[in-house]
């Protein structure tokens, strides 16, 4: 295949895949663009760690499909406001799994298909769906776990509303050593300022907030 078309073929690839994560998006109620924010923010977490460009790609595609099973299962139990049931929970545990599966089918290559398989496993090999911990889990998958709960956490969601990222950051880094991987965390915290780190919590519970998060981070450094 010539160099143009390759570009072609992955440009043709990448609009296949934002049309799926809008579908993703508007499944699971997000007024903003929840999947393209995750893409984003992971993409410079990954160059932080120097990843390579055909891993950061895989890990681009994977932000924009991991919830793709989700879409397929349609549960209405994962808009619902208050816990799950123990059922309900077990059933969505499926949902990385069948995103594999779909990412397949939409002309994703293996890497990507495996990063929304694991994009659900903990540090502490407490996640799902192959109980998977630290380095077992590939470096695009622990990145793709911290930034996937953190633009979740500072979206408005139909059962609460937005944190800051002052809160938000707090419980990124309550679960550092447990959910996500510590030095994923670090670098996530030390990131520089991006339009998609912004949280849209209303800008009364946002005031002062820069100041607090840069007294987080130095905690979390100590």
């Amino acid at each position: 295949m010539s160099a143009t078309s390759l570009k072609n073929h992955e440009n043709g690839a990448t609009k296949a895949f934002l049309q799926l994560a809008a579908a993703a998006d508007e499944f699971e109620r997000y007024k903003n663009s929840h999947a393209e924010r995750i893409a984003k923010i992971a993409d410079e977490l990954a160059k932080s760690f120097h990843v390579a460009p055909q891993d950061r790609r895989s890990l681009h595609g994977a932000a924009l499909m991991h919830d793709l099973g989700e879409v397929v299962m349609e549960r209405d139990y994962v808009n619902r406001a208050g816990s799950l049931s123990e059922d309900e929970r077990v059933d969505l545990w499926r949902h990385p799994v069948i995103g594999e599966h779909e990412s397949a089918r939409a002309g994703a290559d293996r890497a990507v298909q495996l990063l929304v398989r694991w994009h659900h496993e903990w540090w502490n090999g407490c996640g799902y769906p192959d109980a998977l911990k630290r380095n077992e889990i590939p470096l695009a998958a622990r990145i793709l776990r911290v930034v996937d709960s953190y633009a979740a956490l500072t979206d408005d969601r139909p059962y609460r509303s937005a944190l800051t990222q002052t809160e938000a950051r707090e419980k990124i880094i309550a679960g550092a050593g447990i959910e996500f991987d510590p030095k994923v965390v670090q670098a996530f915290l030390a990131l520089p300022s991006l339009e998609e780190l912004k949280s849209f919590a209303t800008p009364q519970e946002t005031v002062k907030d820069e100041e607090q998060n840069w007294g987080l981070f130095s905690s979390f450094m100590r």
